[in-house]
């Protein structure tokens, strides 16, 4: 079933089974090949090869506090106050989905052509559909995706599990944060050592802002000049082993956003409202706010939470199988 939200200011979004069809930007004058079977049997058995099983258990979801007892979001409410949930086992990419990932499935389902950008809007994130071999292109194949909105990611998620068999989806906000937090632990970011040394490539000048440069520091948390980002994996991860659950890009969850959710959550594997709190205009929980540009007040925290309109291109995001079993890496 099919159905259609009217959304004021915004194009309408037709949204079903957790897929949205936006059709953004024009076409390109040929049509982009299909994937071949040794490029999707990479992207699939890669996948499948970076999943970390994530064992369940109970945890405070939303913002513990410092051990002082003041918050870490002083600015938000909207996690606070923090509630005892428990969640099943499930795995969860290690590595945020990269450009070539994404762009094999656009090919794949035959939508690659509809997201094909105009060059002279360098802002957009995506700026043309190919994926480059050079570390210093902003279509480098190993940086992450951000997909043109949430339905793509959701589908890319869908499309990953039908590929392999496997329930997979984007993660519940609470699946996201439990594993943020290397299954609940009291940190506020999400690193190998639970504080944040903020990488200072972007925290420059513009004209100085150089890819070449080496990461350094163990986050990239955006400057609000450019929203550059680093191959997936250039910082340590966190002691579960997820790499930037702390910056490069904000993550995508499936959980329809409401403010006061927390209030009324189950404590048993919760999930978002089963419909949007505002029909006409639906958003998403977006995490990792360190993602998406500067901070004050704690925001860059795993802690921040915020509801995101269904049809921004700003997000990244990674997938989880919803299986309490690991995953095999022996793919057929």
């Amino acid at each position: 079933m099919i159905r259609e939200l009217k959304m004021p200011g915004r194009k309408r979004v037709l949204y079903g089974f957790g897929i949205v069809a936006l059709f953004i930007g024009g076409c390109s004058s040929s049509e982009l090949p299909k994937p071949t079977p040794e490029e999707l049997k990479e992207v699939v058995q890669a996948a499948q090869n970076n999943l970390v099983h994530v064992k369940g258990g109970s945890f405070l979801l939303g913002d513990v506090g410092t051990p002082d007892g003041r918050y870490y979001t002083v600015l938000r409410d909207d996690n606070k106050p923090a509630i005892e949930v428990t969640l099943d086992s499930y795995s969860i990419g290690r590595y945020e989905t990269t450009w070539h990932e994404f762009l094999v499935y656009l090919r794949d389902v035959g939508r690659a052509e509809q997201y094909v950008r105009f060059r002279e809007e360098p802002n957009l994130s995506i700026r043309d559909v190919r994926s480059d071999e050079d570390p210093l292109s902003p279509n480098y194949r190993l940086k992450p995706a951000k997909a043109p909105n949430y339905g793509e990611a959701e589908g890319y998620c869908q499309w990953l599990g039908e590929k392999l068999g496997r329930p997979i989806s984007l993660p519940t906000e609470a699946q996201w944060e439990y594993a943020a937090r290397s299954r609940g632990k009291n940190v506020a970011y999400a690193t190998n050592s639970g504080e944040i040394e903020k990488d200072p490539y972007l925290r420059r000048p513009i004209e100085y802002i150089d890819p070449s440069i080496p990461p350094t520091g163990n986050a990239l948390s955006h400057s609000s000049n450019r929203t550059e980002r680093r191959p997936v994996g250039s910082y340590p991860p966190n002691p579960l082993g997820l790499h930037d659950m702390t910056g490069n890009v904000a993550e995508w969850t499936r959980d329809w956003y409401q403010a006061d959710f927390y209030q009324h959550a189950p404590k048993q594997n919760p999930e978002g409202p089963p419909a949007p709190a505002n029909p006409d205009e639906p958003r998403k929980v977006v995490r990792d706010w360190a993602g998406n540009g500067d901070h004050t007040g704690g925001t860059d925290t795993v802690f921040s939470r915020g509801g995101v309109p269904l049809d921004s291109s700003a997000n990244g995001f990674r997938c989880v199988v919803n299986h309490p079993d690991p995953v095999s890496r022996d793919f057929k």
